[in-house]
């Protein structure tokens, strides 16, 4: 969410920006928020002067020895309790709906996000590595898969759904060994592992910018008030929700690993064959609270820190600066990396790193302050990361190193992790 002050000083910042964005649709809600925010703030000043007159009056009836007189003030005092009773319910409505309003106003996006109309125009900074070479015609992960027996996504439709799966022998082995050694990873980079509860409350989704937006993409736990995460970033992000941090204490750096669940809206017809875009999947996520200051440093940390995973498995890849017909309504700038695929011909999203601001710990409430006792300095910074998804990256490894007798070569960082094994059979 968008500091408020925004709006009441510099809104054409707004303005400039959803005009970048293409997003001529929410250019009137400018407006709105400003009209909102006049009529809250009128109805405030008139329920405090009602507060103020409140406490004259209580002083004025200690001093009163009249009974009459007494009586009098304290029913007058009486009625203007109503009165700062129906305020407050004026105010909390109008608060409520100036809310509404601007959770439905993106991030402004930093200077460096470049224009483009979708994802065909997001820029490429650089490459890694070289795309293999075959002397044999290739399959796709999913032939292989079914090859080998490495999963069974028919009786996975059949259990559950489809996009629904169940991975097998030596592929399920290969998931194990390669969160355990994503997780040794992030160890040695100075990240404490947490794995977080796979469901939250909605709070959580609208203070980290899944609701309203993303509503369609949830699975709702009904009666509860919940849903099922679709990444870890939710409860971590949200885990000092209504708290404030020491100074001396940040950056909070977090490896999250959870299972992931996605309705995967509007997905019909995109990516159905194989274990590529499914409903569950596992990940582990770099999670980071930081000083405003150190924000920009750390998403360049996060990229490293992502880069220098994949590189260790032999994945060659690129990294793009995502543009502002791409870039969503929570990121103030994001980079994806993007793994070549063999199998589909074409590089794929394996990493989204952003840098949200404070767009999320101002829904949040999370802030720091020098010392215990000093009153809170600034709202903190928040940015995550995907280090690796389950799927994405089994389909990568499948593809990218298949032997022409159809099996698989391990990357050498994972083959510790599969007790010295070289190769999926």
């Amino acid at each position: 969410m968008l500091d408020i002050k925004l709006f009441r000083e510099n809104p054409d910042i707004v303005r400039k920006d959803l005009k970048k964005r293409k997003y001529a649709d929410k250019l009137a809600l400018v407006d709105e928020i400003i009209k909102a925010d006049n009529s809250w703030r009128k109805e405030m000043l008139k329920r405090d002067e009602l507060k103020n007159l409140r406490n004259v009056v209580s002083k004025e009836i200690a001093t009163i020895k009249d009974k009459k007189e007494k009586e009098k003030k304290i029913k007058e005092m009486q009625e203007n309790n109503k009165k700062i009773e129906d305020a407050d319910k004026v105010c909390e409505e109008l608060e409520k709906k100036l809310n509404a309003l601007l959770s439905q106003v993106p991030n402004i996006m930093d200077e460096s996000v470049p224009v483009g109309k979708d994802d065909s125009e997001n820029v490429e900074i650089k490459k890694w590595g070289k795309k293999p070479e075959f002397k044999f015609k290739i399959l796709a992960h999913q032939d292989l898969c079914e090859k080998n027996d490495w999963y069974d996504v028919l009786r996975g439709a059949k259990v559950a759904g489809a996009r629904n799966y169940f991975l097998k022998n030596d592929l399920a082995r290969l998931q194990f060994a390669l969160f355990s050694y994503a997780l040794d990873f992030l160890k040695k980079k100075g990240f404490g592992l947490m794995i977080p509860p796979y469901m939250a409350y909605e709070k959580c989704f609208y203070g980290t910018g899944y609701l309203p937006a993303g509503k369609d993409d949830l699975y709702e736990i009904k009666g509860e008030g919940m849903n099922l995460i679709g990444t870890s970033e939710v409860p971590i992000t949200s885990y000092y929700m209504d708290e404030t941090l020491l100074e001396k204490d940040l950056p909070k750096k977090f490896c999250g690993y959870s299972a992931c669940f996605r309705t995967e809206a509007g997905s019909h017809g995109k990516d159905e064959k194989g274990i590529f875009r499914v409903h569950q999947f596992d990940k582990v996520e770099m999670v980071v609270l930081c000083l405003p200051e150190k924000s920009k440093e750390m998403h360049e940390l996060l990229l490293r820190n992502a880069e220098e995973f994949w590189q260790s498995l032999g994945i060659h890849y690129r990294v793009v600066n995502i543009c502002t017909g791409d870039l969503g309504v929570v990121a103030s700038k994001k980079y994806d990396l993007e793994a070549w695929f063999p199998g589909q011909d074409k590089y794929r999203e394996i990493v989204s790193c952003s840098n949200l601001k404070d767009y999320q710990s101002r829904r949040l409430n999370i802030k720091y302050r020098e010392k215990d006792g000093m009153p809170p300095k600034e709202l903190v910074h928040t940015l995550n990361s995907t280090l690796v998804t389950n799927t994405r990256c089994l389909i990568a490894i499948i593809e990218n190193f298949q032997t022409e007798e159809g099996e698989v070569a391990i990357p050498k960082v994972l083959q510790p992790y599969m007790n010295g094994k070289e190769l999926l059979e």
